[in-house]
Order: structure tokens, then C-alpha cells, then sequence
């Protein structure tokens, strides 16, 4: 096992369980977060091994530092937490775009300022952004817009914490998470406009996520995992 732990925000379900998952697996020391007080305690039974969690919403950070205050030293950082909202600028809601905004950008930006001290030597950080920065849809415009900002964090990161690498990673449609299994014609339509004919499984984004954050002349890169749809 490897000094110092593995931080995954947004660690309780989905991409962000199954990534810590990997690491519990390999005998890591790893801290999930989440929202709810009650999701996290079930993460943490359910990973077993050295879990521990935190509870905070990124779109509060001024809460971040202290939810975080028992975290000890971070070899690997994951930013998994993600949100959506359909905004236009036709019907535009502005407390929802100061949510959105405020989680991905400033709140991912407070955990890494929470945590700056206690990162190690050989520490790496992951950004989740999202396809929406290279193909915006009707209703994405802060998502498009925070993902797009997601790149920019990334890039400042880098020159911010070197020789620190930070990247990030941009999924299209995954077919197994809980979001999209339930919208199954939605799902057939991106699998249809897919180069391979399927989409991105869990499995396949948490393999990226872990090659990004191990690989250790991997750096400042903005990675597609999309199965080629960004080319269509």
C-alpha cells in the first residue's frame, strides 16, 4: 500500500463508487465523499477495507475545508461529483447556473485548496468534466460552459502544484451508470451515432480514470472517452 490516501469526491455512486472500488481493491486507504450523511456511511460499508467518508456539498465550499479536516496525506485526488441542469439562454435560471458553476469549478478548486498541504510528492489530481464542452445540446449552456472551465482548471493546476500532474476526463454517454440505464431510447440514439456501435461502460471509464492517475508522465491532458461519438 502505497503513503497517503486516495480522495474520491463524489464517491458513493456510479463512476465515482466503482472507481473507489478499484482502489479499496488494491489495498488503498480511501475517502469517498458525498452529499448525504446517510449515502456515504452506506459507500463506506459496502467498500469496506480502510474507507472512511466525508460529507460536504461542492455547492457550499465554504464548508469544504472543514468536512475535510480529518483527511490525513493524498496521493490521488478524483473530482468525480457531477451535476445537471437544462438552461437556456432563452429561459434562463440563474440560481440553478450558480449552482452548477459554483459545485464543478469553485467547489473542485476549494478541495484542492483544502487539501494543498497534504498533498504528497508524488500526489496526481482528476477533474471529471463531460462531453458537452466539445458538442452542446439545447439546455446545455452551463453545462457546456462549466465543462468547458473544467479544461481551464485543469491547464492552471498544472502550473499551480508542478511538478503536481493534474488531467481530466470527459465521458460520453456511459450505458451502465444509473443515469442513463433508465433513458433506454436515448441510450440506442448516442449508441447508434457511435463509431464502435456501443457505448462507454463504467468499467472502461474507470480504467482511463486510473491510467490518468497513475501514469506519471501523463499530464495536463484533457482525455475523450466517448468511444469515437466527439468525431460524428
Amino acid at each position: 500500500m502505497a503513503d497517503g490516501s486516495v480522495v474520491i469526491v463524489g464517491g458513493t455512486r456510479a463512476i465515482g463508487f466503482e472507481l473507489a472500488r478499484h482502489y479499496v481493491g488494491r489495498g488503498d486507504d480511501v475517502v469517498v465523499t458525498g452529499q448525504d450523511a446517510e449515502r456515504v456511511g452506506a459507500a463506506v460499508e459496502r467498500l469496506g477495507g480502510g474507507t472512511t467518508g466525508a460529507t460536504f456539498d461542492l455547492s457550499e465550499p465554504t464548508s469544504i475545508a472543514s468536512a475535510l479536516a480529518g483527511v490525513g496525506q493524498v496521493r490521488r485526488l478524483a473530482m468525480v461529483a457531477i451535476d445537471r441542469d437544462q438552461n437556456s439562454v432563452d429561459d434562463y435560471d440563474i440560481a440553478k447556473a450558480i449552482r452548477l458553476v459554483t459545485l464543478k469549478l469553485v467547489g473542485y478548486t476549494e478541495v484542492v485548496h483544502a487539501l494543498r498541504e497534504r498533498l504528497t510528492d508524488d500526489a496526481s489530481i482528476l477533474l471529471f468534466g463531460g462531453m458537452a464542452k466539445e458538442r452542446p445540446y439545447p439546455g446545455s449552456t452551463t453545462v457546456t460552459t462549466v465543462n468547458g472551465g473544467v479544461v481551464g482548471l485543469t491547464r492552471t493546476l498544472v502550473e499551480e502544484l508542478k511538478p503536481l500532474r493534474a488531467n481530466s476526463i470527459h465521458p460520453g454517454v456511459v450505458g451502465d451508470s444509473p443515469y442513463w440505464s433508465e433513458r433506454v431510447a436515448a441510450r440506442e440514439r448516442y449508441a447508434s451515432e457511435t463509431p464502435l456501435g456501443r457505448l462507454a461502460t463504467m468499467a472502461e471509464i474507470v480504467d482511463a480514470a486510473v491510467f490518468l492517475l497513475e501514469n506519471t508522465a501523463v499530464n495536463g491532458v484533457d482525455l475523450i472517452v466517448d468511444g469515437g461519438w466527439h468525431c460524428r
